[in-house]
């Protein structure tokens, strides 16, 4: 697999992750055979250092810093929350035209990757605002509705907390399409068997960052995911709208 890399200089580099990859290797997935962190090694023959995450099944912009000191530099951004980030998910519903989700989420431990982690901490604040962005109605009773219904929606999260998309919007009963942790399973099921969706309908399309060294602002832009865009061109959306979420 080549990575696509979206941005590079001699601090930085950044690429539009693929869904189902691997950000670095993981007690988890101790099988696994593939990481974004080392195939990007190998793709530009340097080290490279991540700054931030993002979940093995959501794709889109993934920076990487060239050394350790600019990695630290860039991690000071993201804890301080300094960073605007902005993706788009498809989920289930109607969802409301716009709004924020302040919904406190506690730490969801992993039995192997954070057995030596603090068990009783308690919830972290975390905002995540959103706007819908269009709305599908599909002749198919998937439940117990005679049609089908979703939202394509953008997404702007303030915080960054384990899987804080996923899990808000679930909050708000509009889960993500193909979530299989926090989604909706006949939902799921539908749109892969109907429509080929093979994966989680959630990318970050793009990042604003301060460059480490130059302090310039930069708009990091990754293409719109490609089985999401399948999605919608199945779903009829124009041309038109589709160029500009290219620009998101």
């Amino acid at each position: 697999m080549h990575l696509d890399v979206i941005y590079q200089d001699e601090y930085i580099v950044v690429i539009n992750k693929p869904s189902g990859l691997l950000v670095h290797r993981s007690l988890i997935d101790k099988h696994e055979t593939q990481f974004a962190m080392q195939m990007l090694r190998d793709q530009i023959e340097q080290h490279v250092f991540p700054v931030h995450r993002l979940d093995r099944p959501t794709s889109g912009v993934l920076v990487f810093a060239l050394s350790s000191d600019i990695a630290r530099k860039l991690g000071e951004q993201f804890s301080q929350q300094t960073i605007s980030k902005t993706y788009l998910a498809i989920v289930r519903g109607f969802a409301p035209q716009e709004g924020v989700i302040d919904y406190a989420l506690k730490e969801k431990l992993d039995k192997i990757a954070d057995k030596m982690a603090k068990q009783d901490k308690p919830a972290q604040s975390a905002q995540t605002y959103f706007t819908r962005l269009d709305t599908f109605e599909l002749p198919y009773e998937v439940s117990k509705y005679p049609t089908a219904r979703y939202s394509l929606v953008k997404l702007m999260p303030k915080t960054g907390r384990k899987h804080q998309l996923r899990r808000h919007l679930a909050h708000i009963n509009h889960p993500i399409i193909g979530d299989t942790t926090h989604g909706d399973g006949k939902h799921n099921r539908f749109l892969r068997e109907t429509f080929g969706l093979q994966q989680l309908a959630l990318t970050c399309k793009s990042m604003e960052i301060k460059h480490p060294v130059s302090s310039e602002d930069l708009f990091l832009q990754s293409p719109l995911d490609s089985q999401i865009m399948s999605l919608l061109k199945q779903w009829q959306m124009s041309t038109s709208k589709l160029n500009e979420l290219e620009n998101l």
